[in-house]
């Protein structure tokens, strides 16, 4: 059995601070894909993350304080990939790819779109790249575990107030009908879901009006899996206790050598 976790940290020095790498070794994931790191690799005493035994991996935005993904993993994978070949996208660090053995993980960060138009439709423009950018990994290597914040909640499920938040980014038509073409065409399986098919539970949930509290929140974190990893899925959840972020874990347990 393997542990493979998905976690927006929201910036991975102030979750350092909140006891993030002490978690980390009491948890022991085999693989933990941290997204929104707003830091580089020399901003980060890493001796605590060596000494428990893994290898550590980087793919950080040019901007500083921004964006970025990171991976974490006892695996030694055969590949590392930085970026996804695209500079308007790999220069925002959002997308790793790390191989092991007869599969791939890729550890995404998603755009937002709520800071106004212009980047809803970078978003978009992104969505409609990565789709086919997957498809043709696919064809490479079909059993995929793509983790991260996709900054989408795809059904009514996965949002507290669906009603009040159906013109909000994040859950717009456009977005949600992405994330299903993702899931039917695109050939992915939603690992929680197919655990939980009817369990309400969230990943993220906004600063404002004590809401996490209150669990008003959105299912925006996912670990979509294709090919053989589908069947090699054995259990997945959300680390609703886990705080060191506005964001909680996404974990799930593979049978895997």
């Amino acid at each position: 059995m393997r542990s493979i976790i998905s976690y927006n940290v929201n910036g991975l020095r102030s979750a350092i601070n909140k006891g993030f790498f002490d978690w980390i070794a009491q948890e022991q994931p085999d693989i933990i894909g941290i997204q929104e790191i707003k830091a580089q690799q020399g901003d980060v005493d890493l001796s605590q993350i060596e000494q428990l035994g893994y290898h550590h991996y980087w793919h950080p935005a040019e901007k500083k304080g921004y964006s970025g993904v990171a991976t974490f993993t006892k695996l030694k994978p055969s590949l590392v990939i930085h970026g996804c070949g695209l500079e308007k996208y790999d220069r925002e660090g959002r997308c790793l790819r790390t191989d092991f053995d007869d599969w791939t993980l890729l550890n995404c960060y998603l755009p937002s779109g709520t800071t106004g138009e212009e980047r809803q439709q970078f978003k978009m423009e992104f969505l409609d790249d990565f789709f086919e950018f997957v498809q043709q990994l696919k064809q490479e290597r079909p059993n995929l575990v793509i983790i991260g914040d996709y900054n989408i909640a795809h059904t009514e499920m996965d949002i507290h107030n669906p009603k009040s938040n159906k013109n909000s980014s994040g859950f717009l038509p456009e977005e949600r009908a992405w994330m299903t073409k993702w899931l039917s065409q695109g050939g992915f399986t939603d690992a929680f879901r197919a655990i939980h098919p009817t369990k309400q539970e969230y990943s993220w949930w906004s600063f404002r009006a004590n809401s996490r509290a209150n669990n008003k929140g959105w299912r925006i974190d996912y670990q979509c899996i294709s090919g053989k990893m589908v069947e090699r899925l054995n259990n997945a959840s959300q680390m609703t206790e886990v705080v060191h972020s506005d964001h909680c874990p996404v974990w799930a347990q593979y049978n895997l050598p």
